[in-house]
């Protein structure tokens, strides 16, 4: 008996579904391409000739040149026509079968007799009229960004924003910005009119969310490795620009560091992540998320172990979780060139692989993808193996205080984490003046604020009136 012939009857044992189904050998031309049909609209599939019934009896093929050649038909019989790989028989038990597989990402939205179906379950069903819509968009077969934004004007767009956007570019000889956002599909003419498309309020928007729901991005850090009530979390909205520049802050502010000062207070940190894998991840999502899903926004969520970014809406086009590091698609093609023309073409050059080899230098686990019903999860892990020379490494050296993150139950930043491992390193004080050498880039307002924070805690107690003033660690109760 043939292995794989074998192989296919394990496999129907656990019944018919969106991705399984099975006909028998005299199937119609037209059952066929209903079935392929909607496997392709959906996720893929596989479907076995030569068994019948709910209980897969397996009947088996006797002509399998003739059952081959009709599957071949009825998959140019569809519009498009449906390029599948070719038809394999196996067999099994004295039988043989057709298998047809009809690949996850397929390019276009099928039809067939004029009717655009999907599985639902174990049937055929047709598209709505919205997720045919969603599906068309998502396939590149529509484009929601260059759509009108129903009840935008001119007057809805920041055109400073937009002088400054033009005045970046270089190697075109047109200046005049209307004539620009015109060319790149921010704006369209109607009527003799000139309106924003949906690109254009989310690039250049003074407020995007009041046009399009759910353009935004909810981040957060957990002090743990579940959502628990110790928590810092900002929403940040704005237009796609603005958001890329915030969520990046926030990223820097909240990523965890490994912290050691030597004697001249110099400081050796490095995020808990690539910085550059983690950046990446974000400007991914908020180039190619599916803006037609209103109601949901994309989640940027960092706990203890892991952080998780979150996009609303499916992988685009033929992107599929088996392709993902080699694929390139986008369902945005308007907002990826604009992002690109201004100074982000770097970020999202690098793709998925450029995350895997950071995540790999680093010695961190892979990421992860899972693609889920309503959205696309990417997650960062900071396990990092133990190898000899790192064993050897820290047999060697005095190891740093690492807070990761978070102390005596409370989330910290990065500066209030700097802050505590001077005090837990020997010194019985730390002033304003002390952290803000450590941070020279930071402003003194935030210093302060940062420390004041740690006093509310009841992390810190301050000692000292005005420029004598300064902070000593609480002790624990």
């Amino acid at each position: 008996m043939n292995a794989e012939g074998d192989d296919i009857l394990q496999f129907v044992k656990h019944g018919r579904g969106a991705q399984l189904d099975w006909l028998g050998e005299n199937a119609a031309l037209e059952t066929i391409a209903s079935v392929l049909t909607a496997m392709a609209n959906t996720q893929g599939g596989t479907l076995v000739l030569g068994m019948v019934g709910p209980a897969a009896t397996t009947t088996g093929v006797r002509d399998t040149d003739s059952v081959v050649d009709r599957v071949l038909q009825a998959a140019l019989a569809i519009d498009p026509a449906l390029i599948i790989p070719m038809p394999r028989v196996l067999r099994s038990q004295e039988r043989a079968f057709v298998v047809v597989r009809v690949p996850a990402g397929v390019p276009h939205v099928y039809a067939y007799d004029g009717r655009f179906l999907q599985r639902q379950g174990y049937e055929n069903a047709s598209l709505k009229p919205r997720d045919l819509r969603r599906l068309m968009i998502q396939r590149g077969e529509a484009s929601f960004e260059t759509e009108i934004t129903p009840g935008a004007g001119v007057d809805d767009l920041d055109w400073d924003k937009a002088k400054a956007y033009v005045a970046s570019l270089s190697g075109i000889s047109e200046t005049q910005v209307e004539k620009v956002l015109l060319k790149r599909g921010c704006l369209v003419l109607q009527d003799g009119r000139v309106r924003p498309t949906n690109a254009g309020i989310l690039l250049f928007g003074k407020d995007p969310l009041r046009f399009i729901r759910g353009a935004e991005i909810v981040a957060a850090r957990f002090s743990g490795v579940e959502m628990g009530d110790h928590f810092e979390r900002i929403d940040v909205t704005g237009s796609l620009p603005d958001q890329l520049r915030r969520a990046e802050t926030f990223l820097i502010d909240h990523l965890r560091k490994g912290v050691q000062l030597g004697k001249a207070m110099a400081r050796d940190e490095q995020f808990e992540y690539p910085l550059e894998a983690a950046r990446e991840l974000v400007v991914n999502a908020v180039a190619h998320r599916d803006y037609t899903v209103a109601g949901d926004s994309i989640h940027l969520f960092i706990f203890k172990d892991r952080m998780e970014v979150t996009s609303p809406g499916g992988l685009p086009g033929p992107v599929t979780i088996a392709n993902i590091r080699s694929e390139r698609f986008s369902r945005n093609p308007v907002i990826v060139q604009v992002l690109s023309d201004m100074g982000f073409i770097e970020r999202l050059g690098y793709g998925v692989d450029r995350v895997m080899a950071l995540m790999e230098e680093r010695q961190l686990r892979p990421p992860s993808f899972v693609e889920m019903a309503g959205g696309f999860c990417v997650t960062l892990h900071n396990e990092k193996p133990v190898t000899s020379e790192a064993a050897d490494e820290v047999v060697e050296e005095k190891p740093a205080i690492e807070l990761k993150g978070e102390f005596r139950g409370n989330p910290i930043n990065p500066r209030q984490e700097t802050a505590l491992v001077y005090l837990l390193s020997g010194s019985s004080r730390i002033t304003n003046s002390d952290l803000q050498q450590m941070h020279p880039d930071v402003h003194p307002e935030t210093i302060r604020r940062d420390l004041s924070d740690l006093v509310s805690k009841s992390i810190l107690r301050k000692l000292g009136e005005k420029r004598g003033s300064y902070y000593v660690l609480r002790s624990e109760t």
